[in-house]
């Protein structure tokens, strides 16, 4: 099975010259052939290195990315361990620069939220948070445009390299069957991953 080591390493073509830096600076360690042998760090397992989040941020950033990637027939983003990987990749992949426009947006997403609505951001409606979402999406909100493209790069990466991404939401051959050139498109029910 594909690993989410690997997995990122293909991530790199799926966003371009966009790529958010510290998903670019993972992907571009798993993918360099003998790093690990070289004794450049690898993706490391556990917990991250340093608190990325205030309690409130993490609680609006965990509501946010489920409205990113909500659960359907398949599992959302919460389900995928989305919120824990962003936090990972922050603390040991970003520059503290790099973790500006994120903290930035979800403060702004908050104080936006306590004046539209009077709640916290993390205890607003579904129709509310997507509806702070498509503020920042539009750049409405201060460093809402950057925080949002960055923010959205961070829970696709997560959940299309998780587990669920890659065998649930999609479909995992490693070997697909035999080719045939006539199967109706309708009867194709999951994008294929290997």
């Amino acid at each position: 099975m594909i690993d989410r080591r690997t997995a990122l390493a293909g991530v790199v073509a799926m966003f371009g010259t966009a790529l958010y830096a510290p998903i670019a600076r993972a992907a571009g360690v798993a993918q360099a052939p003998g790093a690990a042998a070289a004794g450049i760090p690898v993706i490391s397992e556990g917990p991250p290195s340093v608190a990325v989040f205030t309690a409130p941020q993490r609680a609006l950033m965990t509501a946010l990315s489920e409205r990113v990637l909500p659960t359907t027939d398949t599992p959302g983003a919460i389900a995928a361990g989305v919120p824990a990987y962003i936090e990972k990749l922050l603390a040991d992949w970003a520059l503290p620069a790099d973790r500006v426009p994120i903290l930035a947006g979800l403060d702004a997403i908050e104080a936006r939220s306590l004046k539209d609505y009077k709640v916290a951001g993390a205890k607003a409606t579904t129709a509310q948070q997507d509806a702070l979402l498509t503020l920042a999406m539009n750049d409405q909100i201060p460093s809402g445009g950057v925080f949002f493209e960055a923010f959205r790069q961070l829970v696709v990466t997560g959940y299309y390299t998780s587990e669920i991404g890659m065998t649930q939401e999609r479909e995992y051959l490693p070997v697909p069957g035999e080719y045939n050139g006539q199967f109706p498109y309708s009867q194709v029910s999951k994008v294929y991953s290997a």
